[in-house]
């Protein structure tokens, strides 16, 4: 790995360590965005969460800003014209991938008309988050001319358990509030920083309120076993408790979790 890359890597860790750190993490998808976007030299970036079921999508994240207006409709229509990397996800692939690599028929497709007519793009690299058959989530960056190349894929590689582990704490503080209600939305975090408790700390908390040993919230998280622990440890102390169970009961006493 270059000097530049290291840097690189550096500042992308940087930005995640703050999507954890909030309770807002929503709105610095598009800060990230911005920042993949030099990383990538892309002329686009998306962060995107499919059905390809219902044939529907929403973009959560994108830079650069001006085309926030345009995005939603052309995620919409890149699953209705079935988008190569809806079949790669759907079929279990997880590795970051360019579009050209896994379609032959790439250029000269409807999907890639639709890039080029909307943005101006001709290439594509797709850095997934979580796939099922119902739902998947994926960064992809877009760019115009030369497609890319073994480094910008072995970057992806890199920083992919970065963006993943982000996604997934995004999603669980979301089942967070829609458990609290409309009017519980901020009600929660507050008071979990009035304990002194972190987002992540918050959303490991969450998880071991619901039974889930170390080893399963690692995996929920796409954290290792030891960070759990250590975030265990200082939710303990915060809380005043010195098990599981008795942090499980203090929460739900404060109203942390259901």
């Amino acid at each position: 790995m270059t000097k530049s890359d290291t840097l690189e890597y550096g500042r992308v860790l940087d930005l995640v360590v703050a999507v954890l750190e909030t309770d807002e993490p929503e709105s610095l998808w598009n800060l990230l965005a911005e920042h993949l976007l030099d990383v990538f030299a892309s002329r686009t970036v998306s962060i995107t969460e499919l059905h390809p079921a219902d044939r529907t999508a929403r973009a959560e994240g994108w830079a650069p800003k001006r085309i926030g207006t345009a995005i939603s409709r052309h995620v919409e229509l890149q699953v209705r014209q079935q988008h190569p990397l809806i079949g790669y996800l759907t079929t279990g692939g997880f590795r970051p991938v360019t579009v050209a690599g896994i379609c032959d028929g790439w250029r000269g497709s409807a999907c890639y008309d639709q890039a080029y007519r909307a943005f101006g793009t001709t290439q594509q690299l797709g850095l997934p988050l979580a796939a099922a058959h119902h739902t998947a989530r994926i960064v992809v960056f877009s760019r115009r001319g030369t497609d890319f190349g073994p480094r910008p894929l072995a970057m992806a590689e890199r920083i992919q358990p970065l963006l993943i582990g982000a996604d997934r704490q995004q999603r669980r503080l979301r089942q967070l509030r829609d458990a609290a209600g409309a009017a519980g939305v901020d009600d929660v975090v507050h008071r979990a920083a009035e304990h002194g408790l972190t987002p992540r700390e918050l959303a490991v908390l969450s998880l071991l309120a619901e039974g889930l040993t170390a080893t399963a919230i690692a995996r929920r998280l796409a954290i290792s076993p030891h960070t759990v622990k250590r975030h265990l440890e200082r939710i303990y102390r915060k809380l005043d408790t010195d098990n599981k169970v008795s942090a499980g009961l203090a929460a739900r006493r404060m109203g942390l979790v259901c």
